[in-house]
């Protein structure tokens, strides 16, 4: 039997860090939370997240906007209304993008977790 290992938990900085160490394309691991996604991601399951990864119409993505903050959607063109920012679950609507910055990370694979063979990869711009 293995001894637990000790972990420390320490919380988040409160101010910005002004400088960092990371070039921005660091892989970043979120947990799904709601329905809004659903049915192709259901809550609990994990995203590894690329962040500043490459963008592109039909990625599934992280991005900031001033209303919700952090959300999790995909990304769609609409040919009238520019980019949006689409929940697969149609109870939530649609978020209208003034351009791509808000984007700050795609979603490369999700995983169920306790189940090492429940995988799934996305690629950029499905």
């Amino acid at each position: 039997m293995q001894k637990p290992i000790n972990i420390p938990v320490v919380p988040a900085p409160t101010e910005q860090v002004a400088a960092s160490n990371c070039d921005g394309n660091e892989l970043v691991a979120l947990m799904v939370l709601g329905d809004s996604m659903e049915p192709e991601f259901i809550e609990g399951e994990v995203l590894v997240i690329e962040m500043n990864g490459v963008v592109g119409e039909g990625a599934f993505v992280v991005a900031e906007t001033a209303e919700e903050g952090f959300i999790f959607r995909q990304l769609i063109r609409d040919e009238q209304d520019g980019w949006q920012l689409h929940a697969l679950n149609a109870a939530y609507p649609d978020i209208a993008l003034s351009g791509l910055k808000s984007i700050k990370g795609v979603v490369t694979q999700k995983k169920k977790p306790g189940r090492r063979k429940a995988m799934k990869y996305y690629g950029t711009g499905v």
